[in-house]
């Protein structure tokens, strides 16, 4: 049976494709021989490349997927604009198609051992018209969630609200990741210290401030024991 796992982060641009990167290499290594891909469902934020749009996350998930698999397997929908993906939808007039978002996942997972889901935004970031967010396709999917927090001033807020979010939605928050974007490092160890205390969620990885941000070098920072237990 394939397992799966969905990132989502405190905000934008808080290192989701990064650590999606470094956790499909780290799964890679401890799962020798099998096959770990990633996937992101939805991307806003694109150029074109031949006929088709491709967006930069997706192609960074897509290099280290691995299986020999096509781009639109990897990310069904592509928006232009990089602004929210409603907006970006009805500027473009390309209504968000879900169902191919679920369609995409549902082919991935049959030629996968492992599938890691990579969110767009935030938690509760609006997918097209009638209120549709991401957080109620991650709950339809019924996907295991991964949040990662960027280590930062104001980061226990969103950490906290983000959580609760989760749990409200009826989803499962299975781990969290501490990637540290301060480079006051007491600071930054409070913040995770007091965020190990209180979630019930274990921390699987730590990346320090200005690490090399190459999914291998991020790979070595995981601890996936105790979260492969929770899958």
């Amino acid at each position: 049976m394939t397992k799966s796992i969905f990132i989502t982060g405190t905000d934008t641009e808080v290192g989701k494709t990064v650590i999606s990167c470094g956790l499909i290499k780290a799964l890679q290594l401890q799962m020798a021989g099998r096959r770990v891909n990633g996937y992101k469902p939805i991307a806003a934020g694109a150029e074109q490349s031949g006929d088709h749009l491709v967006n930069e996350d997706g192609i960074a998930i897509h290099a280290v997927s691995s299986g020999k698999l096509g781009y639109s397997e990897i990310n069904p929908v592509v928006l232009e604009q990089a602004i929210a993906p409603h907006i970006a939808a009805r500027l473009e007039k390309t209504p968000v198609d879900i169902s191919l978002m679920t369609k995409g996942l549902q082919q991935l997972k049959a030629k996968s051992d492992f599938v890691v889901v990579e969110g767009a935004g935030g938690w509760h970031v609006p997918l097209g018209e009638h209120h549709i967010t991401m957080s109620q396709w991650v709950v339809e999917q019924q996907l295991p969630v991964l949040l990662v927090v960027g280590v930062k001033l104001g980061c226990l807020n969103h950490a906290l609200l983000t959580a609760e979010a989760i749990k409200a939605s009826g989803a499962r928050l299975i781990g969290w990741v501490a990637n540290v974007l301060n480079n006051d490092r007491q600071i930054s160890d409070l913040n995770i210290q007091y965020l190990r205390d209180t979630f019930e969620a274990p921390c699987i990885a730590k990346i320090p401030y200005q690490a090399q941000l190459n999914p291998q070098s991020i790979a070595n920072h995981f601890s996936l024991n105790e979260l492969v237990c929770k899958m």
